[in-house]
């Protein structure tokens, strides 16, 4: 069986590290507000037009495919590891456009108690990472924007229901700047726009034909849980597409993280998981159910999309990552529990 470290949080975890690296970044943004005047009231007005300039681009290339799951093989593309390699700025790991220390400052300015008696907008930024599920999404836009627990129930039925629809999968992640009279609706088409460019406009008819959308979406929402590293994303890629095609039930422990989520504090929706959810009623239990899970699981980056499509080559059937989270793999089950005793000590 599969044995993965629980998914972290990484880009989170590295964005509250750095606010908290600054605990009195109330003060620090008042100081460069009062340093240089009305500029610094201009950042969160520059950002937004920067990140409105970088939403209007040229059509972006289709995704490459290297897949061909009829004939169950995957074919080298030097194209593919040029991608990952070369530090493409359309195909990072976080996928979250504004961010780095330009958009730690805006963000940090509109946090200013009082900072609207100062004369500036209304400018807020949400940022949806890589790996939330649908409910966090609404939850970030729902803080930003005073939405109650009913109001954020509200947006996603609606988000389901009403064009442009969303599902679980396209919820992009990002860095959104929004407004404080932004409407649910304005909120669901940002978050469709951002799709279409991001994804639905590299999907060309014939990738559709080769993996359909929604398959492609699954598979990268369980990378996205399973490893931030995007090199390690195709590596897991390329197990769970061995293991499809071998007719192997998945094994993965993010499926029951989503089986048993439930609201409440964060970590309460993607919740430890013991040996007893194994055994858990669900479409989404991938040790009970073969195949895939019936939908994403996750909203992925489009780093993960690009793994999903773009798995490697490699002979193996299991993996897990050690407690320094380095990824080990194996081709056999009996090799695979000699790695885990070699690092853990004993196996699973």
């Amino acid at each position: 069986m599969l044995r993965a470290t629980p998914y972290r949080d990484t880009d989170k975890r590295v964005y509250n590290a750095t606010m908290t690296a600054f605990p009195h970044r109330f003060i620090v943004a008042f100081v460069l507000v009062c340093a240089v005047g009305g500029s610094a009231l201009a950042l969160p007005s520059l950002l937004a037009k920067e990140v409105a300039q970088e939403q209007v681009s040229a059509s972006p290339a289709p995704f490459p495919v290297s897949v061909d799951p009829e004939r169950k093989t995957i074919v080298e593309n030097p194209a593919v590891d040029a991608l990952f390699t070369g530090h493409s700025a359309a195909f990072t790991a976080s996928a979250i456009n504004a961010e780095g220390f330009f958009a730690w400052i805006a963000q940090a300015i509109t946090s200013i108690p009082g900072y609207a008696l100062l004369g500036a907008a209304d400018t807020r930024f949400v940022t949806i990472y890589p790996g939330y599920r649908e409910e966090q999404v609404a939850g970030a836009f729902g803080k930003a924007l005073g939405w109650s627990a009913a109001d954020q129930k509200k947006f996603l039925s609606e988000a389901h229901s009403t064009a442009p629809t969303l599902s679980e999968g396209s919820f992009a992640p990002g860095t959104y700047v929004i407004q404080g009279h932004e409407t649910m609706a304005d909120v669901q088409a940002m978050l469709d726009s951002r799709f279409d460019r991001t994804v639905r406009a590299r999907y060309s008819t014939s990738t559709e034909a080769v993996v359909p959308l929604n398959e492609a979406l699954t598979i990268a929402s369980l990378l996205e849980r399973e490893t931030r590293d995007p090199n390690e994303m195709r590596l897991i890629s390329g197990i769970i597409w061995n293991r499809l095609w071998n007719n192997m039930n998945l094994q993965i422990d993010a499926t029951l993280q989503y089986a048993k989520g439930s609201p409440g504090p964060a970590a309460s929706w993607w919740p430890a998981v013991v040996p007893k959810d194994k055994y858990i009623k669900s479409p989404y239990n991938t040790y009970q159910n073969p195949g895939l899970p019936p939908a994403p699981i996750a909203n992925p980056s489009v780093a993960a999309v690009l793994a999903a499509l773009n798995p490697k080559p490699t002979d193996c059937l299991f993996y897990f990552h050690d407690r320094y989270g380095e990824l080990h793999c194996a081709p056999t089950y009996e090799e695979h529990v000699s790695l885990l005793k070699q690092y853990y000590g004993r196996g699973k």
